[in-house]
């Protein structure tokens, strides 16, 4: 290395400094990264998207260009396969890069090339997870939680590892990546992280022992047959499903076309007084994601047609296209009556959804397993071989 100025040594001009902190890893680096790799892709003509800076896109004649930056793993695709080798080769003379070719693993996502699309599963990031916790070769079990499950944070005993618990929940976060259908489960094992209890454990292992029950199934993705494609979001919740504090759960699913791009689970941070009141809070939530989305397809050079949200409970349908504030509605956050606009001015359209084929249901409560694998194959969640 060239030492600064002021470090040589006269009597030993061969020594190096020895670094009591590492470079890599300080805050400023990933900064001083990005900006960097910013300024290189601005000079080969791209530029970063709006919804997601970390996306960087550029169009020509010849095609358009994506490129998606994770701090240092970048991957790079488009419409023209000449542009994209052309794009890695500039980048290469900046930067030393290693192709790794055709996209395979990225992320700990595996990523398998079907005459359909694709499939993402994390496969091999399960079964680490299941030796870590030596649940590899416990019994299986057909769906994530029990029907009808009730979690409480009172009564039994504390973990004897809390540790453990902390880091296999927290591994299950990401598990969700390419498995939505546990994300309720998850994010009731994610409400007793302060203090444990044995029973919450329990439930933990059932659903490590339903991934390695579905341990090669994962989310697949077709592809589109034309660039006008349909955005469709379903709505759901659970009032006063807490039993500890009645919050309400609530949970939403996003399509893009066939695909499922789009999901969450969560538990509100104030209580409903009504279950329309959830409802109507929980239809607030898929247009966020929606109006975001909208912006990114922008990028893509994609278009949309009306975008439909299906919900299950008339109340909150009629309380979104209703102008009037009725007296039962006035302590409902502003925030969330925005969609009263968004219904007005025909961004969105709420249409009711039978609860037989509400896809929501999967995200708000524990279902019988043949509900629950049912809802799942909808969502796209399968085995390829």
């Amino acid at each position: 290395m060239v030492k600064p100025y002021g470090f040589l040594d006269p009597s030993h001009p061969e020594f190096v400094c020895k670094l009591r902190k590492s470079l890599y890893g300080l805050k400023k680096d990933p900064r001083a990264w990005y900006n960097a790799l910013y300024n290189a892709l601005f000079w080969l003509g791209f530029h970063s998207s709006k919804s997601d800076k970390s996306l960087f896109v550029k169009s020509s004649s010849a095609g358009t260009i994506f490129v998606l930056v994770y701090v240092d793993d970048i991957l790079i695709t488009g419409s023209n396969k000449h542009e994209v080798q052309s794009v890695i080769f500039q980048l290469n003379q900046k930067f030393a890069l290693k192709d790794l070719g055709e996209v395979y693993y990225f992320l700990g996502i595996q990523v398998k090339h079907t005459s359909t699309g694709l499939h993402l599963s994390q496969t091999k990031y399960i079964k680490e997870l299941l030796c870590k916790t030596k649940m590899q070769f416990a019994k299986a079990a057909k769906a994530h939680m029990t029907s009808g499950l009730k979690l409480t944070a009172f009564g039994g005993g504390s973990v004897t590892d809390a540790q453990l618990y902390h880091s296999t929940v927290g591994a299950l976060q990401y598990a969700i990546i390419t498995r939505p259908e546990i994300s309720l489960s998850v994010n009731k094992v994610c409400q007793f992280m302060q203090n444990p209890k044995e029973h919450h454990w329990k439930d933990v292992k059932h659903i490590l022992r339903y991934l390695a029950w579905t341990l090669d199934y994962g989310l697949h993705l077709s592809k589109a047959s034309s660039s006008v494609v349909n955005m469709v979001g379903f709505s759901d919740a659970d009032w006063a499903s807490n039993v500890d504090d009645r919050r309400p759960t609530i949970g939403y699913c996003v399509f893009l076309g066939p695909n499922l791009v789009s999901w969450k689970s969560k538990r509100l941070y104030t209580v409903s007084r009504l279950s329309s009141e959830a409802e109507y809070r929980s239809v607030a939530n898929p247009i966020y994601t929606q109006l975001w989305m909208k912006q990114t397809l922008a990028d893509y050079k994609c278009s949309y047609e009306n975008v439909p949200i299906f919900c299950d409970n008339i109340s909150a349908i009629n309380i979104a296209q209703n102008p009037v504030h009725h007296n039962r509605t006035k302590h409902i956050e502003i925030r969330h009556h925005f969609l009263r606009d968004c219904v007005s001015k025909r961004k969105i359209e709420i249409s009711f959804v039978p609860s037989q084929d509400q896809l929501a249901d999967i995200f708000t409560k524990p279902l019988s397993s043949e509900t629950f694998s049912s809802i799942r194959a909808r969502l796209g969640i399968m085995h390829i071989e």
